[in-house]
């Protein structure tokens, strides 16, 4: 072969190759994919945040304001963000665009925290001593006139559901309603100006009045039954029934005791809805639950005859920190404050064909208050007192409801000279969702402090009306995965044998080498 032709095929070679890469190139820019290894797909995007993005009929921008040059573990929070960004944008039929801001110098800062983007403190080690500095790590999403933040990126095991979550507020055009049961001494809306804060932007609430044989609105896309003091009818609890078999959505949050600080003595409401709740597999128990990890509160006390404040920490005021590890109504949160909570137990469940998940605990130093409920802040407890761990204070329930009423007669309104409640009764009903909580008084601007009572009341809002599947999105382990634990004498095989077996495997790879060498050069010698 003269050096023409080798030239040429070599020639012919390097185009085809070139030709490739650039086939290569575009088939990549157009179709996206990509293997996930890891045990519980940590990079891979959901179908209910594929199907999200996919469907968006407009642009959406996104400005990922990240410090440069961030210590570990923060530096791998920004490619993170990225990875997942990247995979948003492409299933996003080209409707979601990103960039990232490094927020450096005072305008930079400036522009950050004017968008929602506040800096936390790190630490970084600079000439071996540790010092804080500020970083930004949020995220800013604009869509048509809107925009929606997640101020810090805290969590990279929930990014994927708090990304998803915020283009579903962002690109939500028709507020969803609300309902929020009255008649029955109810708390107003006006009491609960921090939970409107939360869901105005998303959410319409509205009070549900079912007197005069109203049924509740079919187009609620959730009930809230919240701290009621009175006795609430039975046609009231039929329509709620009802409601629940068409496949509403319903939050029971009641109060089991009316304890106040005041009357230093609580009572016991009966509000007629036991057997409603029995009816479901659920049960909230008259007593009050007390917990070591609690609140203080302030009184004042007379001393030498001046009157001094102080803080005393209060039992019946459980600071709650125990959530269950994989709902997303409790996801990230850092603690709650309740008050005189009442224990729920799940009791017939799982014979109703119904899932329930755990949301609140009380810790492992509780107890319960039963029968006589005095409500002494000086009071002093027994250990024994605090004996009984981790008492159920709320739960979620899923799965399809039976109702109630499915064996008895429709009740009737006597007030209303014997009015039937109009429609046809529902045995049984769709699959749907429901939220018992043992406190009815949690999400009161009266009891609010540097506690997460307005998010979990949020989440469990989200939680409970969430069309677009985000509450499948689990949290993901995103931490590194443990060593199994040996014995000892494991450990010292280990520890010898990789001190010994390097240089063994090379000294027999060299014996093997010098035997072929010699055997090669013994074969020569004879055929010469």
């Amino acid at each position: 072969m003269n050096t023409k032709s080798i030239r040429s095929r070599a020639l012919i070679l390097v185009t085809v190759a070139l030709v490739g890469l650039v086939l290569l190139n575009i088939i990549s820019i157009r179709v996206f994919g990509r293997i996930d290894l890891t045990s519980n797909n940590m990079f891979t995007l959901s179908d209910a945040s594929r199907a999200l993005v996919g469907s968006l009929d407009d642009k959406i921008a996104v400005t990922a304001y990240f410090t440069e040059d961030l210590p570990s573990p923060y530096n791998n929070y920004r490619r993170a963000v990225l990875d997942q960004l990247n995979e948003y944008r492409a299933y996003s039929n080209g409707n979601l665009v990103y960039n990232f801001v490094d927020p450096a110098g005072t305008e930079g800062e400036q522009e950050a925290q004017q968008q929602g983007i506040a800096p936390v403190q790190v630490q970084v080690v600079n000439e071996d001593k540790f010092e804080a500095k500020r970083a930004y790590m949020g995220l800013v999403m604009f869509y048509e006139d809107r925009k929606e933040v997640i101020p810090v990126v805290q969590n990279l095991g929930s990014l994927e559901y708090d990304i998803s979550a915020a283009i579903k507020r962002i690109t939500t055009k028709e507020k969803k309603k609300v309902g929020f049961l009255t008649g029955h001494g109810e708390p107003a809306l006006e009491q609960m100006q921090g939970v409107q804060h939360a869901l105005a932007g998303q959410y319409e609430l509205i009070p549900v009045d079912l007197t005069g044989g109203r049924p509740v609105p079919r187009d609620m896309a959730a009930l809230v039954v919240m701290a009621p003091k009175n006795k609430i009818p039975e046609t009231h609890q039929y329509e709620v029934d009802q409601y629940l078999m068409r496949g509403g959505k319903v939050a029971f949050l009641l109060n089991k005791v009316d304890g106040t600080l005041q009357e230093r003595f609580g009572r016991e409401l009966d509000l007629g809805m036991d057997d409603l709740l029995l009816s479901y597999g659920i049960r909230i128990n008259t007593d009050l639950v007390r917990d070591a990890r609690c609140a203080s509160i302030s009184i004042i006390q007379q001393s030498f005859g001046f009157n001094l404040q102080s803080q005393v920490p209060f039992p019946l005021l459980p600071l709650v920190n125990n959530f269950g590890p994989e709902n997303m109504i409790v996801k990230d949160l850092q603690g709650m404050v309740l008050f005189f909570v009442s224990s729920v137990d799940t009791v017939a469940v799982s014979q109703k064909g119904l899932h329930a998940e755990l949301l609140i605990s009380s810790s492992e130093r509780s107890g319960r208050m039963e029968k006589v409920f005095m409500i002494n802040p000086l009071a002093e407890y027994a250990p024994a007192e605090f004996s009984e761990p981790h008492i159920p204070l709320a739960w979620s329930l899923t799965g399809s409801f039976s109702s109630a009423y499915a064996d008895r007669e429709v009740p009737v309104d006597s007030t209303l000279t014997g009015l039937v409640p109009v429609g046809e009764k529902l045995a049984s009903g769709i699959e749907t969702r429901m939220i018992v909580v043992g406190d009815g008084d949690f999400p009161l601007d009266a009891y609010l402090g540097n506690n997460d009572n307005v998010t979990f009341f949020a989440n469990m809002i989200d939680y409970l009306v969430d069309d677009a599947g985000l509450i499948t999105i689990r949290t993901k382990d995103v931490t590194m995965p443990q060593l199994d634990q040996i014995s000892d004498g494991g450990k010292s095989i280990v520890k010898f044998g990789t001190l010994i077996a390097p240089p063994l495997a090379v000294l027999l790879f060299g014996l093997f080498r010098w035997r072929s060498r010699r055997a090669r050069r013994n074969a020569l010698e004879q055929s010469h």
